[in-house]
């Protein structure tokens, strides 16, 4: 990854004054052995013997299998979770310390004044605020298993400090030796809820990718490269508004909607028509560049967001299975970060009842308790992001200290915050909001331009006109109960009753139980407009044009055992066309979904019984629908063409293959090469340098429906001599020829994809600090892979920067229901967060070819897999 990424970096360098002399030292000392192997190893939790462990009210078992995953096993609810504490922190606590410190806007208090812009960004939109308030809606309950697992923490870090926590801490201590961790508190954990809303938050991306591209093009051809879901081609996850080949099909839709849900998907009027308007491209592309480079430099704990944010999952009922019992398959997409974001861990009460009713295992994150994704011994649930569009810019009116609403003058809601900074004065900021959210346009002069130019398009004085961000995830709800909710749900209703507390960020739930059943469930807030399709800012002084409430929760799509016997979800479309509230308009466009579908339809229609091995297989899958639809016109362009040309051999060596790129590919090689050259020639050249065409599923419905139109202009480019399609593919051909020679050497049968596309994980805080020692100390691979953009093997690269992964299936797993001790996982790292732990990337190697692990989880299994146990005691 490298410089060639900028997206994984925190706002600067976190080590910018960190000096290369005394980090080479460091380094030097790790590998001389002695003082630097003490250093590194002395964080190594114990992981077998008995420990004390204050605050236990009885023994805690941790076994631990091969890959050091944890299966703790308690007598009460309370040692259940505070045992998970402690075990997080030995493995973890550096990586959940800097998330704190990330999701408070804190980081200025761990590596200087190069933070603040992030640190300001974070408390103006008030992450911790609002956690805080979460805290206090939790049920008693939750929050005695919060205050549990935060004692946990606590009493790990009672008994450790500095390097003995984790090696960061050694390296943090060279430029900020004063700083010790403070105990952690169930705020920590609930306000990195608010981090993962962040990261799977909406379309805010596309809504100024618009608008940048308003500042250059006609509005008709910035709505041929924001094309909308082609129902007719793309499965859409439920048959809910119709209009869908999609497997799924409900016995009834929900009931109507309301009027204003209904209002919601009013197409755009006037009023927004006008915003969206072009203006003058030197007066408005400067500024909005500003503004994307912004986002750009704001942590993205879960990885870069954009078009490869997603995820797979699909769930087949026992009558399509070799057991006569569901199975259920899932694997998030986010970024490639090190440690991997997801945590294995089985938390299993001694005997199941109400007074300790967990008996579940899954992936964890670091920091919070209980398990996100997995199953407990009744039911099986995964998760992709649903993406609905809950953030929207609202243009402001703003005088002073006050702005306009339905023509009256309101205060600005006005707080004061200090960041403190090591090394430096601390730097008081004020936050300033209006109804709709936070003042954005006070952060940073990207939000400030825009809302400037907003101004010269409205007739508004420029020094009155500001942006507020609303967002869902600034109202405090629910979400941190669901947790517990999920785990210990034994059936679809109680299922159900979970996910209506799930309400940020909005996921695709799948399910499936041991009693045969198969469902899916759409949750959490997404907002209904009066006007307007979220898709522009919006004016914010009326209300014509605000958010008026939610959809109703017995609203959101949902289905149990459809007639298909299978749903699958690849973040595509959840409902059709007609359905009566908006959810977004901007969907993945559903190639992953459609090739999980032929896939699942070719072992059925055989008469194939699935078994676990299917699904794993699908989930390697490598077929690449952007190459099956161009590669066709590019061998027929080649055919013609000279055949000394790059265009003619690359038709010779595109000739028979499958469209998939496997890592071993040479085709699936130059076919990557030739997508760069293509975006690059036929659109990037005539795009603000600020939105770039990245690849993805929005750029291959661009291409494929451009493809279609030989003569469109996007083809013709008098500098490049092109004037249509065919003349702007052989020119392409021709370049990316050129490079794959360049890159992979003059003999065509000798290249492989994954001689490009390869995957480093990056430790999310001091793995891209620019100082190539440190690097080495955190970070690991490059790891050679197959996949791709909007592949279900989705390894996601950027073609506008190069072929290198920074998106990635972030764990997999399949769940037998029929046998729990059948299941697999695999991670993308590994358990551990220390470096040169022996867990540290040791899961990588067979995540990266494909492969999983056996998932243990009823004790007989446990026991048999055991490599070592831990006994906590009081």
């Amino acid at each position: 990854m490298g410089d060639d990424t900028p997206r994984l970096r925190l706002h600067h360098r976190v080590l910018r004054t960190l000096g290369i002399t005394l980090a080479v030292l460091l380094v030097l000392g790790v590998l001389a052995g002695g003082l630097g192997v003490w250093t590194v190893m002395r964080s190594f939790p114990q992981t077998s013997g008995a420990l004390k462990v204050p605050g236990l009210d009885s023994a805690v078992t941790v076994v631990r299998d091969s890959a050091g995953v944890p299966q703790i096993t308690a007598r009460t609810a309370d040692d259940l979770f505070r045992a998970q504490g402690y075990v997080h922190a030995q493995d973890r606590f550096w990586e959940m310390d800097f998330r704190r410190h990330v999701t408070a806007g804190r980081l200025s208090e761990l590596f200087g004044a190069s933070q603040v812009p992030t640190d300001t960004f974070i408390r103006t939109l008030g992450w911790r605020r609002v956690a805080e308030q979460e805290v206090k809606l939790l049920d008693p309950t939750s929050l005695r298993y919060y205050q549990d697992y935060a004692d946990g923490v606590n009493a790990y870090l009672a008994a450790h400090s500095g390097a003995e926590l984790s090696l960061e801490y050694a390296v943090l201590g060279i430029q900020n030796p004063g700083y010790h961790p403070e105990k952690w508190t169930p705020a920590d954990s609930v306000a990195w809820l608010k981090a993962m809303a962040w990261d799977l938050r909406s379309n805010l991306e596309d809504e100024i990718d618009r608008a940048l591209l308003a500042t250059k093009l006609k509005p008709e051809q910035v709505a041929e490269l924001h094309p909308g879901y082609a129902y007719d081609q793309h499965p859409a996850i439920t048959a809910l508004g119709g209009g869908s080949p999609g497997t799924v099909t409900p016995d009834a839709a929900p009931a109507g909607s309301t009027a204003s849900a209904s209002g919601s998907a009013t197409a755009d009027d006037d009023a927004t028509a006008a915003l969206a308007a072009a203006v003058p491209a030197d007066a408005y592309r400067d500024r909005l560049q500003q503004v994307a480079a912004s986002l750009d430099a704001l942590p993205q704990l879960m990885g870069p967001a954009g078009d490869d944010i997603g995820s797979n999952s699909w769930v087949v009922s026992g009558a399509h299975t070799a057991t006569g019992k569901p199975l259920l398959a899932n694997d998030p997409h986010l970024g490639s970060v090190m440690p991997s974001v997801w945590y294995q861990v089985g938390l299993h009460c001694a005997t199941v009842g109400p007074k300790c009713p967990f008996d579940v295992a899954g992936f964890s994150f670091s920091g919070l308790p209980g398990v996100i994704i997995g199953h407990n011994s009744r039911i099986a649930w995964g998760f992709t992001n649903l993406g609905p569009d809950v953030a929207d810019l609202f243009v402001e009116k703003v005088t002073g200290d006050s702005y306009e609403y339905d023509g009256k003058q309101e205060p600005l809601t006005i707080r004061h915050e200090t960041i403190t900074v090591a090394g430096g004065p601390n730097v008081r900021i004020t936050v300033r909001s209006t109804r709709h959210g936070p003042l954005v346009t006070d952060l940073s002069d990207g939000y400030a331009a825009i809302a400037k130019d907003q101004a010269g398009r409205l007739g508004v004085p420029a020094q009155q006109f500001q942006l507020s961000l609303e967002w869902t995830a600034l109202t405090p709800g629910p979400t941190a109960n669901a947790i517990f909710e999920f785990d210990t749900a034994h059936d679809w209703a109680s299922f159900r009753a979970a996910a209506a507390s799930f309400q940020v960020p909005s996921q695709n739930l799948l399910y499936a139980d041991v009693d045969g059943n198969i469902g899916y469930q759409a949750p959490g807030l997404i907002p209904v407009r009066a006007s307007g399709d979220g898709t522009v800012p919006v004016p914010g002084w009326t209300s014509q044009y605000g958010w008026v409430g939610t959809i109703p929760y017995d609203e959101l799509p949902n289905v149990l055992n459809p007639p298909s016997g299978y749903i699958v979800t690849a973040n595509n479309a959840a409902v059709g066309p007609a359905f009566p509230a908006m959810i977004t308009k901007d969907w993945d466009h559903g190639y992953r979904a459609n090739q999980i579908e032929v896939r699942l339809k070719k072992l059925l229609d055989t008469g194939t019984k699935l078994t676990s091995k299917d699904m794993s297989a699908i989930q390697a899958d490598t077929y690449d629908a952007n190459a099956a639809a161009l590669v066709p016109i590019l061998r027929a362009v080649g055919a013609n063409a000279d055949p000394t040309s790059g265009a003619a051999r690359a038709a010779a060596l595109l000739r028979g293959w499958d469209y998939h790129d496997d890592a071993d590919s040479a085709a699936a090689a130059y076919f990557a090469v030739f997508w760069k050259n293509l975006l690059a020639d036929a659109f990037a050249r005539k795009l603000p340098d600020s939105a770039p065409p990245t690849g993805g599923d929005r750029w291959f419905a661009v291409v494929d429906a451009l493809a279609k139109q030989p003569d469109s202009a996007w083809w013709a480019d008098s500098k490049l001599g092109t004037s249509d399609r065919d003349e702007m593919f052989a020119y392409a051909a021709d370049q990316a020829w050129k490079e794959a020679q360049s890159r992979l050497g003059g003999d065509a049968k000798t290249w492989r994809w994954d001689s490009l596309h390869t995957l480093e994980l990056t430790n999310a805080s001091f793995g891209s600090s620019g100082v190539a020692p440190i690097e080495w100390l955190f970070n690991r691979g490059p790891y050679p892979v197959g996949g791709g953009s909007s592949i279900v093997d989705a390894t996601g690269w950027d073609a506008s920067v190069g072929y290198q992964v920074d998106r990635v299936p972030s764990m997999r797993m399949v769940v037998d229901l029929a046998d729990f001790d059948r299941s697999t996982w695999i991670n993308l790292t590994g358990a551990s967060g220390h470096a040169f732990d022996p867990h540290y990337a040791d899961q990588a190697p067979l995540w990266a070819t494909g492969k999983t692990r056996p998932w243990p989880f009823s004790p007989k299994a446990v026991k048999a897999a055991a490599d070592q146990t831990l006994t906590l005691t009081p």
